[in-house]
């Protein structure tokens, strides 16, 4: 099935690497023209570069998900060039582990500004643009199994994606109640490769030059055995993002090959 987006217009946040990335190559090759927001300026332009190569439409703004007025430049822009926004991806995250009594409160701070701030910014200025069209849209936040169970060494990490959890329900029952059309949903990765496991690694194993070994994780902690990958994560998003899943809000997608149920 092809044009499972067509003609829609898809923010998303982080998109230069990692699930983001995946996220706005999946919803450009169905269709979307995509808006990739990053800090990461030289990554997102090749990004971009990489989409219209393929076939896809996509541009970027440079993006920094704590700042209001920054998150009210990009809607404008968003609006002044499309007219209209139909998906929001709220993937931007970092990831600061560590015993929760060593942790700074900046870094407390830093990660929970990130993590839930900028989903809450997000979801504040992208939601009225939604409903100019009056077509309705899809805000998908990006959330993580550590949203749905504790980590010993994760606490503040968890704290944050549990809290864009119930956050997500929240407005998706706002919304329901505006009668505005707009579906709001949490996804939920588990082991998936990607650049945030630099600093994940780094806590759960000081000193160590290199990232852990998903593969040797995922045999040992996640029911199917195998790590997932980027794509996986945007599969479940591009049909979060189509009309396939128009009597879907408020729902946490898990994306962890059963890591969770364990």
């Amino acid at each position: 099935m092809a044009g499972r987006v067509e003609g829609k217009v898809a923010l998303i946040t982080g998109g230069a690497s990692g699930i983001g990335l995946g996220c706005a190559e999946k919803l450009a090759a169905e269709g979307a023209t995509v808006i990739i927001t990053d800090l990461q300026d030289d990554k997102a332009a090749q990004a971009v570069a990489a989409i219209g190569k393929a076939g896809g439409k996509a541009w970027r703004l440079h993006h920094d998900v704590t700042d209001e007025a920054a998150w009210e430049g990009v809607i404008a822009e968003v609006k002044a060039r499309e007219g209209r926004l139909d998906i929001l991806v709220n993937n931007a995250g970092i990831a600061i582990g560590g015993s929760i009594v060593e942790m700074t409160l900046a870094d407390w701070r830093k990660q929970t500004a990130v993590n839930l701030d900028g989903v809450f910014l997000g979801v504040k200025h992208a939601i009225p643009l939604m409903r100019v069209s009056g077509a309705g849209g899809s805000i998908i936040n990006m959330s993580s199994v550590a949203g749905l169970k504790g980590s010993a060494i994760l606490g503040g990490y968890c704290a944050t994606k549990g809290g864009v959890r119930l956050f997500t329900k929240s407005v998706a029952m706002e919304c329901a109640n505006a009668k505005d059309g707009i579906r709001v949903n949490s996804v939920h990765p588990g082991i998936i490769d990607t650049p945030i496991w630099i600093t994940i690694g780094a806590a759960t194993n000081p000193g160590a030059n290199a990232p852990p070994d998903l593969d040797a994780m995922s045999t040992m902690a996640v029911p199917l055995g195998v790590k997932g990958f980027p794509e996986d994560i945007a599969n479940g998003v591009l049909w979060l993002a189509s009309e396939e899943s128009r009597y879907v809000t408020g729902a946490e997608l898990v994306i962890d090959g059963g890591l969770s149920v364990r």
